[in-house]
């Protein structure tokens, strides 16, 4: 990790791109454009983020596989990342961007 001295603030959206390189194992798209993102909180001051995150079934077993995507990309841009598990409320297919659709389209899923 980089000494918080020399990190300059974060925004949500410079958080919330980084998370674009964190990709669900099972699907091959990033978590971002799956909607598993619910919210995105920076403590400026201490410079950690927590992300209120979710995923695409509440017994998924690659919970600790996302978390360390997690923290590996947004390394540098903050001082500790937090992931806030959320089911509620529970994920659905309305939660894929348009960019998500897309991927998902190219390799074979009809949504």
């Amino acid at each position: 990790m980089t000494d918080t001295a020399e990190m300059k603030p974060v925004s949500e959206e410079e958080l919330r791109e980084a998370l674009m390189d964190v990709v669900d194992p099972e699907l091959g798209i990033d978590v971002v454009n799956l909607g598993l993102i619910y919210g995105i909180h920076i403590d400026g001051d201490a410079n950690i983020a927590t992300v209120d995150m979710t995923l695409t079934s509440a017994a998924c077993p690659l919970t600790d596989v996302i978390e360390d995507q997690a923290r590996s990309a947004t390394d540098g841009l903050v001082k500790e990342l937090r992931i806030n598990w959320v089911w509620m409320p529970p994920w659905g297919p309305d939660k894929i961007t348009d960019e998500g659709r897309e991927q998902l389209r190219a390799l074979g899923f009809n949504v």
